[in-house]
């Protein structure tokens, strides 16, 4: 799925005016759809603590969830007053370990290349992105509230000129065709139409660049979503797809997987663990329960722009 913290956008035609870095995300356009509409008011409006109280421990916020196994000696004794404390740096190292397997899946990226986060929530994926490649990272959200988060906090970090948020539709963004050595949706895809999202992807990447997503799917084997795959829906006001529909609107659009990782194993003791701290927000059961059942997924497909 994507992550409890993602935003993303809905349809209109893609446009190719040239990005620049210095263009602040004051101009907030109007939403193209009234869902867009709808996903830009919960993300604006969203106030769970769970991403800021996993942030705040090295300041790196996330918008998605965690993969690896547990690290039980670090967290220590439950019985510990400071083990909650423990648990919320451990769930954060989880989500950073998801990160850096994206990261991973980029293929050669040079200093001079551009990275396009698709769904960038408050920029965590973007700041580690620039921290290891050293490139300029562009992100786009349809929450303004998140948009000046992600920018704000490169400011602090010294990197704005290599790191910047805008309010944007994923599916008509600003750069110019062939533009982005690499692009990604990190758990951000289920809010748009996957075919109208390839094709944007497809547009922007060079010839021979990388798209990585990593999300949540329901697996089709299963037969058709079930109840807990619904309820996620209902969670997160958002459509998720299956595992076939992201490999047939790649194929639609010169996106030619290379890679298609299952990381549900790796995902669940992150949930198992979530739901035993104080962060809960009443999904961890859906999550939990479809992830054991076989009938939702979380995968990761890297594909490349032919």
């Amino acid at each position: 799925m994507t992550s409890v913290d993602l935003p993303a956008s809905t349809v209109t035609s893609p446009v190719a005016s040239p990005v620049t870095s210095a263009s602040a995300s004051a101009f907030i356009p109007a939403p193209a759809t009234p869902y867009q509409g709808d996903i830009a008011r919960y993300w604006n409006e969203e106030a769970r603590p769970v991403n800021l109280r996993l942030g705040d421990v090295d300041g790196l916020y996330h918008h998605h969830y965690g993969i690896g196994a547990i690290d039980h000696e670090a967290l220590g004794d439950p019985a510990d007053s400071a083990y909650e404390k423990k648990l919320i740096a451990e769930l954060h190292r989880l989500e950073s370990a998801q990160t850096d397997v994206l990261l991973d899946n980029l293929g050669a990226i040079g200093r001079d290349d551009l990275l396009v986060d698709a769904g960038c929530g408050r920029g965590g994926t973007m700041v580690m992105a620039h921290q290891r490649f050293g490139c300029k990272v562009e992100g786009v959200t349809l929450s303004a509230k998140q948009a000046d988060f992600g920018n704000n906090r490169a400011r602090e970090l010294g990197i704005a000129d290599s790191v910047h948020s805008r309010v944007c539709n994923m599916l008509a963004t600003p750069f110019e065709t062939g533009q982005a050595a690499a692009s990604w949706n990190n758990e951000s895809s289920m809010y748009v139409d996957l075919h109208d999202l390839m094709a944007e992807h497809s547009r922007i990447l060079a010839v021979g660049g990388r798209y990585v997503t990593i999300t949540g799917c329901w697996n089709p084997r299963y037969g058709q979503p079930s109840k807990w795959v619904s309820q996620i829906n209902a969670h997160f006001e958002c459509n998720i797809h299956s595992r076939r529909e992201y490999l047939r609107a790649m194929a639609d659009n010169r996106l030619v997987p290379q890679a298609v990782i299952d990381l549900t194993p790796e995902t669940l003791p992150y949930w198992k663990l979530r739901a035993t701290s104080s962060l809960v927000t009443g999904i961890e059961e859906a999550f939990i329960k479809s992830y054991e059942d076989g009938s939702f997924q979380y995968v990761l497909i890297a594909a490349d722009r032919v």
